[in-house]
């Protein structure tokens, strides 16, 4: 039997240990790892902070295109707003003139039927004057159209009405009216022809009222 040398703790050691050269190796292996990783995590967060930038200006211009949009939005319908008022005003000034044209065509009827001779006042010709005259009065009340109070006994109203004569001695207050001398109208909210009336004046010697007709 062949006898096999004893190994030594010693010589174990020796066996396990690792050369210098390999040990270099492998710290140069884990430090090209590392650095390998860092440039790769350096590289991801450039990545993520592009993206992040990307992201912002994405939403900077969302908001803006939206902001823009809501801008176009308004003008248009303060555009659409714009034209309808503009149209509505030209048709109610043309609406307004052809009234005005009306209103003349009324007095004519007013002045033919005050002034129609007691003799033919039943007769259907006369009738059918004063018919006419009512269906034009109610036309020009579905437009809109309404006259001015202006009887004896109303009140002056410088806005409503135009002083065209002042009477003394009426037994009236100053301002109050005697007598309606046209007729005035008053377009729904706007006065398109002041009444012309004529107005008590107490004292003799006063100024007569000077007033600017109203249109």
């Amino acid at each position: 039997m062949i006898d096999r040398p004893q190994r030594t703790p010693q010589s174990r050691i020796t066996g396990a240990e690792i050369s210098p050269k390999k040990l270099l190796a492998e710290i140069q292996r884990l430090l090209a790892e590392r650095e390998r990783a860092k440039k790769a995590l350096e590289a991801a967060q450039r990545d993520t902070q592009t993206a992040v930038a990307e992201r912002d200006d994405l939403e900077r211009e969302r908001d803006e295109y939206l902001a823009a949009l809501q801008r176009e939005r308004a003008e248009f319908t303060n555009y659409k707003r714009r034209t309808a008022d503009e149209r509505q005003a030209m048709l109610g000034l043309a609406n307004e003139g052809l009234i005005s044209k009306v209103l003349t065509l009324a007095d004519d009827f007013d002045r033919a039927i005050e002034s129609r001779p007691e003799a033919i006042g039943d007769d259907p010709w006369v009738e059918g004057i004063a018919a006419i005259d009512r269906k034009l009065r109610q036309l020009l009340e579905s437009e809109g159209v309404k006259p001015i109070e202006a009887s004896p006994g109303v009140q002056f109203d410088p806005r409503e009405h135009e002083a065209v004569a002042n009477v003394p001695n009426t037994g009236r207050p100053d301002g109050e009216i005697v007598e309606e001398l046209r007729r005035g109208y008053r377009l729904r909210d706007r006065v398109i022809r002041p009444a012309m009336v004529a107005v008590a004046e107490h004292d003799p010697d006063s100024q007569p009222l000077h007033h600017q007709p109203v249109h």
